[in-house]
């Protein structure tokens, strides 16, 4: 029998800061990250006007984000994922040396990749003629951000690009759970990055009816009110950047390298709903929430909280909650909507928002979930107050991805 998974270490960086203290506390402060959009030039007419964004970072500190070697890499998701994978490297206090790279996989993905660099070489081609940069292609290749991650850290392990839509963070862990128990790896790099504010992406979820947009004939509102997960007046979610990186191993390893660990995944599960390519399906939702507390062993009763998927949307929330409902018959744990507070960074979501709970699970605390107005229909305890002090041993996190992909991982935090 294999161990339980490990997560030795991990980083991120969201609409809410670059650095993981600041986001810390700012989400805690019930603050939030959404405001003006200003990735591009707007037109008077764009339905779009907030999201969530990133602020720059200064790449002088970290030779490997070097301006030179930079250059070629355009699209955001590199520089930020490179990012994210170092310090969550360092924080675990793993060196990849070469005795055990070949044992060092790979599962940091992106749900929507370098598209902007493809828009980029069209818009140019049209414009003037000009061909594609070499770089083009490589930048827009959505496994290349695990291929960059390999060449950062020197990892030579098995190497997969998880990508379930809006769950793909979570998603990453549970394959490299896999990997781990199937004896492929020893330490996995995990988690997922995604800077998706581009024009026609966005466009494209108004089309869908996906992204928030006020309602007609009604002013603007402040952008940090416009994400309002699980409220009676949402209005789809808000679209924002990030990155966030968990370094997993074995019991094996951490004991043999002397590495102590603060939390261990007790459980996952992965289901399709088979049904509608947007709208999810409440039985294959309600059956991946139980068959990952049934493979951690627990009963409902054992769950400290839950870090919800939440997007905001009318569909997507209500069944979220109708099945945390039909789970624990109604006594259903503190929820925590960590959008509300970042907006939705698609792919890379799920992995801050697992961040965000073990951060909560060492300083007992339950973020809020912010801009909440009561809904009649879904009678769950969001945690609207602002953060609220909880003991936490087992944290549920959700994560559910267009094309009914659906994810769902046990945290557990290990006793000092």
């Amino acid at each position: 029998m294999f161990g339980k998974t490990l997560i030795l270490g991990y980083d991120a960086v969201s609409s809410l800061g670059t650095d993981l203290e600041t986001q810390w506390q700012r989400a805690v402060q019930g603050e939030s990250g959404i405001g003006p959009l200003t990735r591009f030039p707007l037109a008077k007419d764009f339905p779009v006007r907030v999201a969530g964004q990133v602020d720059d970072v200064d790449v002088q500190p970290y030779s490997f984000l070097q301006p030179r070697e930079m250059a070629h890499w355009t699209s955001p998701i590199f520089k930020y994922a490179l990012l994210v994978v170092h310090r969550a490297l360092k924080r675990s206090g793993v060196e990849i040396t070469a005795d055990i790279a070949p044992r060092v996989a790979i599962t940091f993905s992106s749900a929507v990749g370098g598209m902007d660099a493809v828009l980029k070489a069209d818009r140019q081609m049209i414009a003037e003629n000009k061909m594609p940069h070499p770089f083009a292609n490589p930048n827009s290749c959505i496994n290349m951000v695990g291929g960059k991650v390999s060449i950062l850290t020197g990892a030579t392990g098995p190497i997969s690009s998880t990508i379930t839509a809006c769950a793909t963070g979570v998603t990453s862990m549970i394959v490299g759970d896999m990997m781990l128990k199937q004896n492929l790896a020893d330490m996995v790099i995990a988690g997922a990055v995604d800077f998706p504010l581009v024009e026609p992406i966005l466009a494209g979820f108004v089309t869908m009816n996906g992204a928030y947009r006020p309602k007609e004939g009604q002013p603007d509102e402040p952008p940090r009110r416009t994400s309002r997960p699980f409220s009676a007046n949402r209005r789809g979610f808000v679209v924002s950047e990030g990155a966030g990186c968990m370094i997993l191993a074995s019991e094996a390893f951490a004991r043999t390298h002397g590495l102590k660990a603060k939390f261990a995944m007790a459980g996952q599960a992965m289901t399709s709903d088979a049904s509608h390519f947007v709208a999810p399906n409440l039985l294959t939702v309600q059956r991946c929430i139980e068959l990952t507390m049934a493979s951690a062993g627990l009963q409902p009763q054992d769950i400290d909280a839950i870090n919800a998927h939440a997007t905001s949307t009318k569909i997507g929330d209500r069944v979220e909650a109708d099945a945390l409902g039909n789970t624990f018959s109604k006594k259903v744990p503190p929820v925590s909507a960590n959008k509300s507070q970042l907006g939705h960074a698609m792919g890379a979501s799920s992995a801050i928002e697992v961040i965000l709970a073990m951060e909560g699970m060492l300083r007992d605390t339950v973020l809020p979930t912010i801009n909440y107005v009561p809904d009649p229909s879904m009678t769950i305890d969001c945690v609207p107050e602002g953060a609220r002090t909880l003991k936490q041993e087992f944290v549920l996190k959700n994560a559910f991805g267009f094309g009914g992909c659906n994810s769902c991982v046990l945290l557990r935090r290990i006793a000092s």
